[in-house]
């Protein structure tokens, strides 16, 4: 049986500054209500599979959770990588792990940041591919260009391998225009979607002959795993030892049993905000926009408004995307370079790179709507049931004015409710923690004082969701 193998690890840099370091494109709806990783779960619903085992990093485990959570879906296993180690350790360990629950599986590997429009289609490709890696051939899906593409590794098929797909003749980095142009009028060249279907056991098999050191460490990190909550942690010494490398590097360029079927479903990876504007719905005058958006004799336009009106007259083929604490404002044929930006930004250390105002956690959200030297000021959302860590700070007090829902708060030893237009405080140095008690969300104001007020100033004594 298929088990779904699903990558969400990645950071979207191209897409700043809706996708950040703690929240990336893959957890982000680009394309509609859901995001990229949720869409990418439903296509999955008419496939007879497993259940999905994503691969993620430490920073995202609780976005993971909670997307999966979202989609109904109760079954999901997650991996956390210590650190990166790019896809061919990554589809490793879930090779590692699926065989221990099946000999068989066949793994289906998929890009949480995908855009797939045709889904029938692709469920076509799949069952395609499927009867070539039941014959153990390792199968990637080449998608059928529909122009000569600059940004895509590109595949050059063989001959036939029945009627699904075709022997891999080479694989080719990312071509020039004239190239490209090249590939195109051959009809035997397909984009390098990133995406494959092959046997957990012909992978490893393949990956144990070409990269020996990095099966045995890939083993080494899975059996000193342990379990946290809902994720297998692997064991991060171990991991240190297994080299870096990509699945085609280490295995799809190499191996003599490589295959490639067909896909025409309407694929994307989003890879740009030139990208993601070619896949928008456009208006008469091209213009592809999302929020608060005012145009006037505008064209070829992609506009992003997350918080305030934008307005825009007698412009063209440009970027522009709002968010909180941020704008950008770029050609469309220079989007690329918005990894520069990003890069200037890490240089900086600016937290603009990092994360939104909005910062996600596992109990909820908090929006940092002001600050000055001596304060900050926090909009807190607290889902229901939820409940912040016992914690206490050395530098800060804090005051919460509860806006709706109800709060359990706990300072020191003493516990009490504060319902809607209550408040309390909290002195410098005193343990406390806050919990929703409810079936609502628990909204509150807080008005952070002292002299540091870093997010590092926190001692945390019981975290039901394992932070330290």
């Amino acid at each position: 049986m298929i088990t779904p193998v699903i990558m969400a690890g990645g950071s979207g840099s191209r897409l700043w500054p809706l996708s950040r370091q703690l929240r990336p494109k893959q957890f982000l709806p680009l394309t509609g209500e859901d995001s990229m990783l949720q869409e990418t779960l439903k296509r999955l619903a008419p496939v007879d599979h497993r259940p999905p085992l994503l691969i993620c990093n430490e920073e995202h485990r609780f976005l993971v959770a909670e997307q999966v959570r979202q989609q109904g879906i109760t079954d999901a296993r997650i991996l956390l990588e210590p650190e990166g180690r790019n896809t061919a350790p990554a589809i490793a360990l879930a090779a590692l792990h699926s065989v221990e629950e099946d000999p068989e599986a066949l793994l289906l590997v998929l890009a949480a940041d995908h855009l797939i429009r045709d889904v029938a289609q692709f469920h076509e490709s799949v069952d395609h591919a499927r009867v070539l890696a039941e014959h153990g051939q390792l199968v990637t899906f080449g998608v059928v260009p529909t122009h000569a593409e600059t940004g895509y590794g590109y595949i050059q098929r063989g001959e036939s391998k029945g009627d699904v797909g075709f022997r891999v003749k080479r694989f080719v980095e990312k071509p020039d225009r004239i190239t490209a142009e090249g590939y195109l009028a051959t009809g035997d060249y397909y984009w390098n979607s990133g995406m494959f279907l092959f046997s957990a056991q012909r992978y490893l098999e393949e990956l144990e002959h070409f990269q020996p050191a990095m099966v045995a460490a890939c083993r080494a990190a899975l059996a000193g795993a342990s379990q946290d909550l809902d994720f297998t942690r692997l064991d991060a010494e171990a991991f240190k030892a297994c080299p870096a490398d990509s699945v085609d590097y280490a295995v799809m360029e190499r191996t003599e049993h490589a295959s490639v079927v067909p896909l025409d479903a309407g694929w994307s990876d989003i890879g740009s905000w030139s990208a993601l504007w070619e896949v928008s719905e456009r208006d008469a005058q091209g213009n592809a926009c999302q929020g608060d958006v005012m145009l006037h004799d505008s064209h070829n336009l992609l506009v992003h408004s997350d918080h305030r009106l934008v307005a825009t007259v007698g412009v063209e083929d440009l970027v522009i995307v709002e968010t909180k604490d941020a704008v950008l404002v770029a050609r469309k044929d220079r989007v690329q370079e918005v990894k520069q930006i990003v890069s200037r930004l890490q240089a900086e250390k600016r937290s603009e790179q990092e994360s939104h105002r909005e910062v996600y956690r596992p109990w909820g959200v908090y929006d940092s709507i002001d600050h000055g030297e001596r304060y900050q000021v926090k909009c807190i959302t607290v889902k229901p049931g939820a409940k912040l860590s016992v914690q206490l700070h050395h530098h800060r007090a804090e005051h919460w004015v509860v806006v709706s829902g109800t709060a359990k708060v706990t300072i020191g030893d003493n516990t009490r409710l504060v319902s809607e237009n209550e408040s309390t405080y909290i002195p410098i140095g005193q343990i406390h923690s806050l919990e929703n008690p409810g079936k609502i969300p628990l909204e509150l104001i807080e008005v952070q004082s002292g002299s540091y007020l870093g997010e590092d100033d926190i001692v945390r004594f019981n975290d039901r969701y394992g932070r330290c």
